[in-house]
């Protein structure tokens, strides 16, 4: 009985999708129910919990309430808010700029570049400039990869650099030219004031003014690094949250084979 009901209800919600009036999905189709958190530097105390309200509403959040509160010191406090969105979005207005080769497997890779190549392709990566964290650049490039996804050091067709963290620009185009490489991966996780902007229009200056930005294929990755916003700043593409190592293989291989008419 219940199942059969849960089944009308499925249905009956699908029926007042809108895709040009699109809202948050909570508990029923179009409520816009939302959950947000910020911490206000304030009390944790009932005008800090109107405080939150009134912004929350300013959000466009209609009948918003304070779902938790906590206070971080004397003076901050969290908040987690919880309300319905006013505001909705066109969704079939949106246009997207991504990597649109399909993804291959660690081993279809392999086969692809001794097909197309015949050799090893070459990469080498880092976190460059101030960045001193090297969770991004280890999840792709080393062997053990991150969350089921190997990284490019197991694979048998592709030769790996992992140059660490804080390599200046000058010297990550340095070993590149050492060790011949095809392509340049680097990561970005600091992103406050955007000095991730900074490190790598900076590395992409460099390429150009030392004449070997066409030499290479060049990607950047991290929390924050879209592939609109790597194209706009100058790279081939960009890998952002929800990514791994097999997107950048494939795209990495497929480019230069690509490039070489292969």
């Amino acid at each position: 009985m219940s199942s059969g009901l849960y089944q009308i209800r499925d249905k009956d919600l699908d029926t007042t999708l809108d895709l040009t009036r699109l809202k948050p999905y909570g508990d029923t189709m179009n409520d816009g129910k939302v959950q947000t958190s910020f911490t206000l530097p304030v009390k944790n105390d009932d005008k800090g919990a109107a405080a939150a309200v009134l912004l929350a509403q300013k959000m466009g959040l209609a009948d918003p309430n304070v779902a938790l509160r906590q206070s971080l010191d004397e003076t901050f406090t969290f908040y987690v808010v919880y309300g319905s969105l006013t505001h909705s979005i066109n969704y079939n207005e949106i246009v997207v700029q991504t990597v649109t080769d399909e993804t291959m497997d660690m081993h279809e890779t392999d086969e692809f570049l001794q097909e197309r190549l015949g050799r090893k392709l070459v990469v080498i990566g880092a976190s460059t400039g101030t960045d001193a964290h090297t969770v991004g650049i280890d999840a792709i490039m080393n062997r053990k990869g991150f969350a089921g996804h190997y990284g490019l050091e197991r694979y048998e067709m592709i030769e790996a650099y992992n140059l660490g963290s804080q390599v200046p620009n000058e010297v990550f185009l340095q070993k590149a030219a050492e060790v011949k490489a095809d392509v340049l991966l680097v990561s970005q996780t600091v992103t406050q004031k955007d000095v991730h902007i900074q490190n790598l229009t900076e590395l992409i200056e460099l390429a150009e003014a030392e004449g070997v930005r066409e030499k290479y294929i060049m990607c950047c990755g991290g929390a924050r690094v879209t592939h609109a916003l790597a194209k706009e700043l100058g790279y081939d593409a960009g890998f952002g949250a929800g990514t791994y190592a097999d997107d950048v293989a494939t795209f990495c291989a497929k480019e230069l084979a690509r490039r070489l008419g292969k």
